[in-house]
């Protein structure tokens, strides 16, 4: 049983920074690709960073510069360093998984995302419930 749990969302002031962590739980196959996502208030989620099999990261162009996603592939953990945080990434934060797994006795296998793909929430298959990140 595949568990996701986001930690290090809060409040901040406009030009502070914020570190979130996800923790992996249950996987059995290392995941190809990680991201993040955010929803925020009357908004359609959208894609904030994606790390694929081969480490190179995609950023939304809203987040480049100021945002870095990096993995601990050792403790399961994925993070998302924001600095110079702004109103506008207020949002709840999920962070996403793409991983092969078991289904029905069945190993169903899922393959790394491409660079143009890991910020669509689409390719994604677990979920985390989210942390609110709050800028004013």
């Amino acid at each position: 049983h595949v568990q996701l749990v986001e930690s290090g969302g809060g409040s901040v002031q406009a030009g502070g920074s914020l570190k979130l962590s996800c923790l992996a739980s249950g996987l059995i196959y290392e995941p190809p690709s990680m991201g993040w996502f955010r929803q925020a208030p009357g908004k359609e989620r959208e894609g904030v960073a994606g790390i694929g099999g081969n480490g190179v990261p995609s950023y939304a162009d809203s987040v480049k510069g100021r945002f870095t996603i990096s993995e601990d592939k050792d403790k399961n953990i994925l993070h998302l360093q924001m600095n110079n945080l702004k109103s506008e990434d207020t949002a709840i934060y999920y962070c996403a998984i793409r991983s092969t797994y078991r289904a029905d006795g069945k190993t169903v296998v899922l393959g790394p995302l491409d660079a143009d793909e890991l910020l669509g929430e689409e390719w994604y298959n677990f979920w985390g419930q989210g942390t609110q990140v709050t800028v004013s």
